[in-house]
């Protein structure tokens, strides 16, 4: 019922995963794809959808040697459904608005950014038709900045959960 998640970060290993997707016919998610942009195209028409992250870190391990900040960005231009994560806790969950503002500095428009955070993590996740955008009858848990939320000084002013403030 739910999609597999393949982490794969090296160009290879993602075409592995789209493979074996193919072959056992899974709905599938690739979750880092930090080589994505290599096979841009090929996920596109493939319809892969990828969850980049962690946008920030160090070149720590081999499949990391082609870490690019503009990944998201050529993957979005490619058409790829892309969302962003931070891969908590690898990175903390509460710098996935710096990870889509580093984004957006690296070629994302930043509405899109905002949605890679939001409207699309949630159509990939599958639970768009709960949450994700503002619409009647959606769940909402709203957060209302002073500045851009991609801005590292904005702040909280407000929050609301389940309709009613919390702060």
């Amino acid at each position: 019922e739910l999609p597999a998640h393949f982490h794969a970060h090296r160009a290879d290993d993602i075409a592995t995963a789209v493979r074996i997707a193919k072959e056992f016919d899974l709905r599938y998610v690739i979750i880092h794809g930090t080589e994505a942009h290599l096979i841009a195209d090929l996920l596109a028409e493939d319809g892969v959808q990828v969850v980049t992250g962690p946008i920030f870190g160090d070149r720590s391990k081999p499949e990391l040697s082609n870490q690019r900040l503009d990944n998201t960005a050529i993957l979005k231009r490619a058409g790829v459904l892309t969302a962003i994560c931070t891969d908590h806790p690898e990175n903390p969950e509460q710098y996935l608005p710096m990870a889509a503002a580093l984004c957006a500095k690296n070629g994302v428009d930043p509405e899109e950014a905002m949605a890679a955070v939001t409207r699309d993590a949630a159509r990939i996740a599958g639970i768009a038709d709960r949450v994700g955008t503002l619409e009647v009858g959606k769940d909402a848990d709203i957060a209302v900045f002073r500045g851009s939320p991609l801005e590292l000084n904005a702040s909280v002013e407000a929050v609301f959960i389940d309709g009613r403030r919390v702060k």
